[in-house]
């Protein structure tokens, strides 16, 4: 990481981990002494600009990159919830943006963590790619369009390097069992617990899963050459396994792995209508990093189904 110093907010979830681990196996990492009061918005604020100058002084004039993988949002998570999140972002930048007039002088670049599913949500036709125009039809996909307005403005303003990317469904060991997403791990924790699965869905609906140990490495890289490419500029890319599967056929991957039937309840809800039908993805920038999502998707459901196993064991389900 040619001598980069790297920052990567959420390293506690699911990409965050992930992209920290990655980050970590070629470089240095930094860290916050203190945790982020996440769940206190104003003191938020303020640790994050004292983070960044913290940061900036750890920097001490050497290479960076920040990853921003933070945020509890998910598509159904509504409007004020979400608008907390783009205020976030904000004060990490308002931050970053002091500190490059003061300690952060080394050139560096910044990673946005979006969501394909929630920008390309409205759009048509399938399969996206970075030229489809993004269309939101949640609080969470408009949340996710307003911080890559962020950090585009970020870049251009402070001459730096950035990269947006949109992920795919993230899926693997560690999602947090808690939060009302992860299709993958929601299915591994019912089977486990002999319970039947609520499906909000209909069964043809497509999505593209992508391994987060695979995504992870795949940040790390691009966040690499956004730091390198010759004159500072922001990157949009897709971040995804480029096949589509549909919930039907993710349940009969299950059945063939337990060697018994999935359990599934199918549920009326009013978020459904946040959820497109077809989420197929087809990266057309940087292709030479799509090879880095090497996880065939059973194997990746058979490590999340044995790490939720374990989770259910330890007794903190």
């Amino acid at each position: 990481m040619s001598g980069a110093l790297a920052w990567v907010l959420g390293r506690h979830g699911l990409l965050g981990r992930a992209v920290h681990e990655a980050l970590g196996a070629s470089g240095a990492t930094w860290s916050p002494a203190r945790p982020l009061p996440w769940q206190d918005p104003p003191a938020l604020a303020d640790r994050l600009a004292q983070d960044a100058a913290e940061f900036a002084a750890a920097c001490a004039g050497r290479p960076w990159r920040i990853a921003w993988c933070a945020g509890q949002g998910v598509v159904a998570t509504d409007r004020a919830r979400m608008a907390r999140e783009v205020a976030a972002l904000d004060a990490l930048l308002s931050g970053l943006a002091r500190a490059r007039a003061g300690a952060l002088t080394g050139p560096g670049a910044l990673f946005l963590a979006s969501s394909a599913g929630g920008v390309y949500a409205g759009a048509a036709p399938p399969p996206f790619d970075e030229e489809t125009p993004p269309r939101a039809i949640s609080p969470y996909g408009e949340a996710k369009l307003a911080q890559e307005a962020q950090v585009r403005a970020f870049a251009a303003t402070h001459g730096a390097g950035a990269c947006i990317g949109r992920i795919a469904n993230l899926y693997g060991p560690g999602q947090d069992l808690r939060k009302p997403q992860g299709l993958i791990s929601q299915i591994s924790r019912a089977l486990l617990l002999r319970e039947p699965i609520r499906i909000y869905v209909p069964m043809d609906t497509i999505r593209d899963y992508v391994f987060a140990p695979d995504c992870g490495r795949m940040v790390a890289a691009a966040l690499e050459r956004a730091a390198t490419t010759a004159v500072p500029s922001v990157h949009t890319k897709i971040f995804a396994s480029h096949h589509g599967t549909t919930v039907a056929a993710l349940l009969s991957e299950f059945r063939r792995i337990v060697k018994r039937p999935v359990r599934t309840v199918q549920v009326a809800s009013p978020l459904s209508a946040y959820q497109a039908r077809d989420l197929r993805m087809r990266s057309r920038v940087w292709n030479d990093l799509d090879r880095l999502a090497v996880t065939p998707l059973v194997v990746g459901i058979q490590r999340t189904l044995h790490a939720v196993q374990e989770h259910l064991a330890r007794g903190s389900a």
